[in-house]
C-alpha cells in the first residue's frame, strides 16, 4: 500500500517539473536585451522566436478544466468513502476491544473453574484413599475373627454380642464400599467436568487469538486508511493547483499534466476501494470469530439472483470503459456484473449472511450494501436508490436489502453486483442460480 501511495509523492515532483517546463516554455521567446536581427533587402527585422508554440483555444481550456473537475470529484468521493470506512473501522475496533476484554474475563473465569475442580478432585481422591484404608481395616478385622462359631461366642462373651460384632463388621464393610463407590462416581463426574472446562478454555483461547488477530488487522487497516486519506488530500490540492495554472499554457503540456494527475488519482481511488473492501472483510472475519457466521459454506457456493427478471448490461471482466479500475494486467476491469431493471425494483440478499457495510458516496458506488456469508464470501450491491438494512443485521436469502437505483457513478438505473472470496474478485455468474 505504501509503495503504491508513493506515487503521490512522485506526482508532486513531476508536477513541479511540468510547471517548471511550462514556465520555461513561455520565457524562451525574444526579449528586449537578447533579440537578434537579420538584414534583408527590405531592412533589418527580428529573428523568429525559437519556440513559437501556439496557445490552446478557450474550448481546450474548458475541456481540461472539466477533466480536472471530474478528477477532483472522484477524489472527493474516494475521500468520503474512506471517511465512512475509517468511522466503521474505529467503531469495529472499539467493539473488538470490548469483545477481547469480555473474552479475557471468560477465560479467567474458566481457569478459576478448572482450579476449583482440581481442588475438588484432590479432596475426593483423598476421601477415597481414606475409605480404602477403612475398608482394609475392616477386612483385616474380619480376617482376625475366629473361624469357629464357638470361638467367636467365647471371645464375645455371649451369642448376642457375637452376632452384634459380626453384623457391625458386615455393615461397616458395606457402608465403606458404598461410600467408596459414590466417591468414585463423584470423581469421574468431576474429571468429566474438568475435561469439558478445559475444552471450553481451549475454544475461548482460540477465539481470543482470532479476535486479537482481527484487532491487529483493524489497527493496521486504520493506519493505511489514514495514510491514504492524507495522500488524497494532497492529490486534491494538486489538482486544484493544476486547474488554476492552466491559463496561458500550451495544450500539450496541460493535457499531459491532466493525464498524469488522472492516472495517479485513479490509482488512489482504486486503493481506497480496496481499503473499504478490506474493512468489510475484517468485519466478516470478526462476525465469524464471534460465531455469528459459519466457518464454511455449502459447496458448491450457490447464490440467488439479487434482482428477479432483470438482464445483464455489463458482464464481469476486462472492459474499454475508462472509469473502471485497473486489475492485474488489464488497464480497465469490471469487477462485477451490472443488472438492469426498472427504477425502484427490490434488491434481495443473494444468500444468508450478516451486513458488514452500509454506506453512500456521491460518485462511485452511490448507496451500497456489503453482506458476509461465511467462508470468506462477501457480496456487494451498489447504486441503490435506498438501503433497507443496517450494519450488523442478519439477513436471509431473498431478504430485501434495498431498491435498485442510479446513485453514484451511474448512467442509468441498474445494480452493480459483485462477489469476492477472501477479498479476491470473482465472476458472479459462476455462482448465480
Amino acid at each position: 500500500m505504501r509503495r503504491g501511495l508513493a506515487g503521490v509523492v512522485l506526482l508532486g515532483v513531476l508536477l513541479s517539473l511540468q510547471l517548471t517546463h511550462i514556465r520555461l516554455a513561455y520565457t524562451c521567446g525574444p526579449t528586449a536585451s537578447s533579440a537578434r536581427t537579420t538584414t534583408t533587402a527590405s531592412g533589418p527585422r527580428p529573428s523568429p522566436s525559437p519556440c513559437p508554440t501556439p496557445s490552446p483555444t478557450p474550448s481546450v481550456y474548458d475541456q481540461l478544466r472539466a477533466r480536472l473537475g471530474g478528477d477532483l470529484a472522484r477524489a472527493l468521493t474516494a475521500q468520503e468513502k474512506l471517511s465512512v470506512a475509517l468511522d466503521q473501522t474505529a467503531a469495529a475496533e472499539q467493539a473488538l476491544t470490548d469483545q477481547i476484554s469480555n473474552e479475557e474475563a471468560r477465560i479467567a473465569d474458566l481457569e478459576d473453574q478448572v482450579a476449583q475442580l482440581d481442588g475438588q478432585i484432590q479432596d475426593t481422591q483423598d476421601r477415597i484413599d481414606v475409605e480404602r484404608q477403612q475398608i482394609s481395616a475392616v477386612a483385616r478385622a474380619a480376617y482376625r475373627q475366629p473361624h469357629s462359631l464357638l470361638e467367636v461366642i467365647a471371645r464375645a462373651g455371649s451369642l448376642r454380642e457375637a452376632l452384634v460384632s459380626t453384623i457391625d463388621l458386615v455393615v461397616a464393610g458395606d457402608r465403606a464400599h458404598a461410600l467408596q463407590s459414590r466417591l468414585e462416581a463423584d470423581l469421574l463426574k468431576l474429571q468429566s467436568d474438568r475435561q469439558k472446562r478445559l475444552a471450553d478454555l481451549d475454544r475461548e483461547n482460540a477465539l481470543h487469538d482470532q479476535l486479537q488477530a482481527n484487532f491487529d488487522a483493524l489497527d493496521n487497516l486504520m493506519g493505511q486508511q489514514a495514510d491514504l486519506s492524507a495522500q488524497l488530500d494532497d492529490l486534491m490540492s494538486q489538482i486544484q493547483d493544476a486547474a488554476s495554472q492552466l491559463d496561458g499554457q500550451p495544450a500539450d503540456v496541460t493535457a499531459a499534466l491532466a493525464a498524469l494527475l488522472e492516472r495517479t488519482e485513479l490509482d488512489l481511488i482504486a486503493k481506497s476501494n480496496q481499503a473499504a473492501w478490506a474493512a468489510a472483510h475484517v468485519g466478516a472475519g470478526l462476525a465469524q470469530a464471534l460465531r455469528e457466521l459459519p466457518p464454511g459454506i455449502n459447496s458448491p457456493l450457490r447464490l440467488s439472483w439479487p434482482i428477479v427478471g432483470a438482464h445483464i448490461t455489463q458482464p464481469y471482466g476486462p472492459t474499454n470503459v475508462l472509469l473502471e479500475p485497473r486489475l492485474g494486467r488489464y488497464a480497465h476491469f469490471h469487477t462485477g456484473i451490472d443488472i438492469a431493471g426498472s427504477l425502484g425494483t427490490p434488491v434481495m440478499a443473494a444468500a444468508d449472511g450478516i451486513v458488514v457495510a452500509v454506506a453512500h458516496t456521491h460518485i462511485g458506488y452511490g448507496y451500497y450494501v456489503m453482506i458476509a456469508h461465511g467462508a470468506g464470501v462477501v457480496t456487494l450491491y451498489a447504486h441503490l436508490m435506498e438501503t433497507d438494512v443496517n450494519l450488523g443485521d442478519r439477513v436471509t436469502r431473498g431478504h430485501r436489502i434495498g431498491l435498485e437505483g442510479s446513485t453514484g457513478l451511474s448512467t442509468g438505473p441498474h445494480l452493480h453486483f459483485e462477489v469476492r472470496i477472501n477479498n479476491q474478485v470473482t465472476d458472479p455468474m459462476r455462482y448465480l442460480t
